[in-house]
């Protein structure tokens, strides 16, 4: 049975840090570069997506320099618009820049969610090989277990996590979330789009642009198998430190 996974991968030293993020429909990088408490500099790269523009929103991410380095992933949203940047990449720059925010460390995250039966699906998330979360989902109401049964994914979950559970319990369950919601892509045939639906949820899905973000036809891959696999291509790239920052 097919099942949905992704692997964030982060490597931070002082001054530096670098993120990548693989799943079924995506693969991206981000590296950001900081000095004192800011953000001096930051890029991302597409390696996977699903929109021929998509690797234009790369440079909205210049949006979030002189940012201070922040503990709370989610900060991110309060110094851009995400509904103009890549939902993804910019995700993956709050992981990072919370990464940078803690000190020089190395994290990985790893999230499964199974396939749909009547609605219903189990997801989890593991933080180092360390199992933090497994959700009972029903839809987009997670069932169990507390204190998360009766949380809607889509209505309010980001202001529930960050009010009631500490920092990186919550930059987890909102990692989980965002997982559970993308993952019901499964369901459709994606490569049937001509180009991004005009949703103004996203850069690619911006009206103004929607029409000329054209579907990338077998984008979408499975790892249902193939755990190892996520983000193999990113390690030499994770753990190479130039002298001068670079994508």
């Amino acid at each position: 049975m097919m099942v949905f996974r992704r692997r964030v991968d982060i490597v931070a030293r002082a001054g530096h840090v670098r993120a990548a993020l693989e799943d079924d429909f995506h693969h991206f990088r981000v590296w950001a570069c900081h000095a004192g408490s800011l953000v001096t500099a930051i890029g991302g790269e597409a390696l996977r997506y699903p929109y021929s523009l998509c690797p234009q929103a790369g440079d909205q991410l210049q949006a979030l320099i002189g940012m201070p380095l922040a503990r709370i992933a989610h900060s991110v949203t309060r110094h851009t618009d995400a509904s103009h940047q890549c939902t993804h990449l910019l995700d993956l720059a709050g992981l990072a820049i919370a990464s940078a925010a803690r000190g020089p460390c190395q994290r990985r995250y790893e999230i499964q969610v199974g396939a749909r039966v009547h609605g219903r699906t189990r997801a989890s998330l593991s933080v180092d090989e360390m199992h933090v979360l497994n959700w009972e989902v029903n839809g987009t109401m997670i069932e169990g277990p507390a204190p998360y049964a009766g949380v809607d994914l889509r209505e309010g979950m980001a202001r529930w996590a960050l009010g009631t559970l500490d920092e990186e319990t919550a930059e987890a369950a909102l990692l989980l979330r965002r997982c559970t919601l993308i993952s019901m892509g499964r369901a459709y045939d994606l490569d049937a789009q001509a180009h991004a639906v005009s949703s103004g949820r996203c850069y690619s899905q911006q009206p103004t642009r929607a029409e000329q973000a054209l579907r990338m036809q077998g984008s979408t891959l499975d790892f249902s198998d193939k755990r190892q696999a996520l983000c193999a291509q990113d390690q030499a790239w994770l753990h190479a430190w130039p002298d001068v920052p670079a994508a």
